[in-house]
């Protein structure tokens, strides 16, 4: 037993974890902050922190807006998934319907259904929320929160979002659940969001 009531593991380095182990809120002192780039959707700031044993180290942090997901199922069980090119990867990709909070006073579920229509042309009658997911925090704050969307039906045609740039040459795809998690388990769909939505999905169906 450890001094906080855990027990260590048995053979192996570490302790054993309790059933209800989470993220928990911790901030290390910042002796100094440079911000390094900045604009409405993306900044970059440069940060000297402070670890408990008072060594100083250099981290560089991207700060983008936050942003949404949407896992929308049809009445048969079909995932939609767009595909989009990726400059920063040089990939098409496949994923979730998705986007940043850019409009002013909206929130996080209000911005789910704007991506979905802008995007699919869909609107969801059901909504809730699945799941956080923290793409790469060693070294971004970005935080995207997916939210489940049923009860399906298409936007009028005069009501449809004009796309442009990438989002002009997206394509839209439904693909049925379960081959949703075998791409996924193949690596045939890499995006983060993604991955982690449709096997959130997948577990809550299975438990």
């Amino acid at each position: 037993m450890t001094g906080d009531g855990t027990r260590l593991h048995p053979s192996l380095p570490g302790r054993l974890a309790p059933t209800d182990i989470a993220d928990s809120d911790a901030a290390w002192p910042v002796a100094a902050s440079e911000s390094v780039y900045d604009t409405p959707y993306v900044a970059l700031r440069r940060d000297t922190i402070v670890d408990p044993s008072g060594g100083q180290h250099l981290r560089a942090v991207v700060q983008p807006r936050h942003a949404v997901g949407v896992l929308a199922l049809d009445d048969d069980d079909r995932l939609l998934l767009v595909a989009q090119y990726r400059h920063a990867v040089g990939r098409r990709m496949v994923e979730l319907p998705a986007g940043v909070l850019d409009v002013e006073g909206e929130d996080e579920l209000a911005t789910a259904a704007r991506e979905l229509a802008e995007e699919a042309d869909v609107r969801a009658e059901h909504w809730e929320h699945q799941l956080v997911v923290r793409s790469s925090p060693g070294y971004t704050s970005e935080a995207l929160t997916v939210f489940r969307a049923t009860g399906l039906s298409p936007i009028p045609q005069h009501e449809r979002t004009e796309r442009h740039a990438e989002e002009a040459d997206m394509g839209q795809w439904w693909l049925p659940f379960p081959d949703a998690v075998d791409a996924v388990l193949a690596g045939r769909i890499s995006n983060g969001a993604a991955i982690g939505s449709i096997l959130a999905e997948h577990a809550r169906r299975t438990r």
